[in-house]
């Protein structure tokens, strides 16, 4: 019994450290063009799970959490890149992209994101050669109503202006309605499957409860997919 308590407090005291140990790292978000918080709170880490950072939840109030990601393919609905963060989703789209190349060799030809993705530096970078990614993302509405979203700004760089353009079409909106059937029904069978709220912490442990619950949303969508193929 004394080892135990003893561990125990080990470990709450070497919580403790790590987390005082993120505030300089949470202190230095507020300067960054991404952070949507408040800047006149001072910034905290959780001492339970020093790894998650405090996120606003649908009821208002703030607690720990992680942002799951989940990358998905149009055509099988198969979980192709996930990932489990502490930031806003807006610096994620380059990573993502990022970690799809890695993985298969090539970026995709196209990705569709949903508007708190933006990111002009992304769309620039990821409309290089290097990448040749074509991003289907809502343009935000403008803070004065006269001004039309879809025709570029000054200051534009090509790729950016040809994305408002892009999304303003006919097409772009057709092809953008496909996310509602794949990426936001992925993420509707996650919480219906009880991936609500991780019982781990730590952001690798956190990570693996993802990889796992990718592993067989995979391996079931493999045996619809084959059953489909089967009866034709």
């Amino acid at each position: 019994m004394v080892a135990a308590r003893e561990r125990t407090a080990t470990e709450r005291a070497e919580r403790a450290r790590r987390a005082l140990a993120r505030l300089p790292e949470l202190e230095a978000r507020k300067t960054r063009r991404t952070y949507r918080g408040r800047r006149d709170v001072a910034p905290e880490a959780s001492s339970t799970d020093p790894d998650a950072s405090f996120m606003k939840m649908p009821g208002g109030g703030a607690r720990p959490a992680y942002n799951a990601q989940f990358a998905t393919d149009v055509a099988s609905q198969i979980v192709v890149g996930l990932d489990a963060l502490t930031v806003t989703d807006q610096a994620q789209l380059g990573p993502m992209v990022d970690q799809l190349q890695t993985r298969y060799g090539r970026a995709p030809s196209e990705h569709l994101v949903d508007g708190g993705y933006v990111s002009l530096a992304d769309l620039t970078r990821l409309a290089e050669p290097a990448c040749g990614t074509t991003v289907y993302m809502p343009v935000p509405k403008p803070k004065v109503r006269t001004i039309d979203r879809h025709r570029p700004h000054r200051g534009d760089t090509p790729a950016v202006a040809a994305w408002r353009i892009r999304m303003g079409t006919d097409e772009a909106r057709t092809i953008y309605r496909q996310r509602a059937a794949t990426a936001e029904c992925v993420n509707a069978i996650a919480r219906n499957r009880g991936l609500q709220q991780f019982r781990v912490r730590g952001r690798a442990k956190v990570r693996a409860v993802l990889l796992w619950f990718a592993l067989a949303h995979n391996l079931m969508r493999a045996v619809s997919l084959r059953a489909a193929v089967q009866s034709t």
